[in-house]
């Protein structure tokens, strides 16, 4: 990720510049700036901070490391942070990464620690000049995030599908590690969901000349989106831990399954061994002790008793449950 300023003219031309060319907003009422800052590096802080002509609340606000969604109405610009999937996922501890915009006429100061993978559509439509003022900045980084999370709380919920669908014994270890990681995943995107919607809708509503009545179409859409995707995570939530519950009770009927049948042998083994046990005393007075046929005669008892125990048990249903 690195810094950058693109400067839009009246002619509609877009210029990728050094964000250190300057970014102040230029005095002509049809140009427009937007300077995206790395967060990382010092020397891009420093200009914001000595020669952006922000306030020192704002740059707090914007170098910020821990932050969570919201709309804040400063003179006339607005101060807003949104959260949005990250471009390497793999590089970041948090599922969603946060993106810092300060938006006036004329000029949107945008900062950022890690890589947003809404970053480059945004920048696209820059590019093809589809973007021409700061409230369709704001409202693009909406839409964009929107798009790109929404397909992944879908595939949340496609996957608590998938473990009520299989919900058996065979299957109970993969379903549980399914089910612990989608119901984390819900819990984290929902923390920034639901904020997130709140201040997309404070946003339009800011009596606020940079902002069209088409911008704020962009973003009720976007917070109505969010709205959806918070019920979604709320509810695979609500869902995970009914599976889990269902599990931890598939478990539970398993482990008696299996200790009424070891108990259902033991039963039938328990005369047997008592009539072994019996008949290997080694003392006088023995039953077939001198019958050659002694051996074969006690072999066949033992057989037809454990017949009538077992069947006792069939016909108690005892061996059904």
């Amino acid at each position: 990720m690195k810094s950058w300023c693109a400067r839009r003219e009246s002619d509609g031309g877009v210029g990728w510049n050094d964000a250190q060319a300057g970014a102040a907003p230029a005095d002509a009422p049809d140009c427009f700036v937007w300077c995206h800052v790395d967060g990382r590096d010092e020397e891009q802080k420093r200009w914001l901070e000595e020669e952006a002509g922000l306030s020192h609340p704002v740059v707090h606000a914007l170098t910020a490391v821990e932050t969570r969604p919201r709309c804040e109405a400063i003179e006339d610009g607005a101060l807003i942070n949104l959260r949005g999937l990250s471009d390497t996922p793999e590089d970041d501890p948090d599922p969603l990464v946060s993106i810092r915009l300060w938006a006036e006429r004329g000029r949107v100061i945008s900062l950022s620690y890690r890589s947003l993978a809404a970053m480059g559509h945004v920048r696209a439509r820059m590019d093809a000049g589809d973007i021409r003022d700061p409230g369709d900045i704001v409202s693009s980084f909406a839409v964009a995030i929107t798009e790109g999370l929404d397909p992944e709380i879908v595939a949340l919920g496609d996957s608590i599908d998938a473990c009520e669908e299989t919900l058996d014994t065979d299957r109970a270890w993969r379903n549980r590690r399914e089910i612990g990681r989608a119901r984390s995943l819900a819990i984290n995107y929902r923390r920034f969901v639901v904020p997130q919607r709140q201040a997309l809708e404070r946003l339009a509503a800011l009596k606020a000349g940079w902002l069209e009545d088409d911008d704020r179409l962009h973003l009720r859409d976007a917070a109505d989106r969010f709205a959806r995707m918070g019920e979604e995570l709320e509810a695979v939530r609500e869902r995970s831990a009914l599976l889990h519950e269902q599990l931890t009770d598939l478990r539970s009927e398993m482990i008696e399954t299996r200790a009424l049948l070891l108990s259902i042998v033991a039963l039938i083994f328990l005369p047997l061994t008592f009539i072994t046990g019996l008949f290997g005393m080694n003392v006088g007075g023995i039953p077939f002790a001198n019958n050659p046929h002694g051996f074969e005669a006690l072999v066949l008892i033992c057989m037809a008793l454990a017949a009538v125990i077992s069947a006792y048990f069939v016909r108690a249903h005892w061996l059904a449950k």
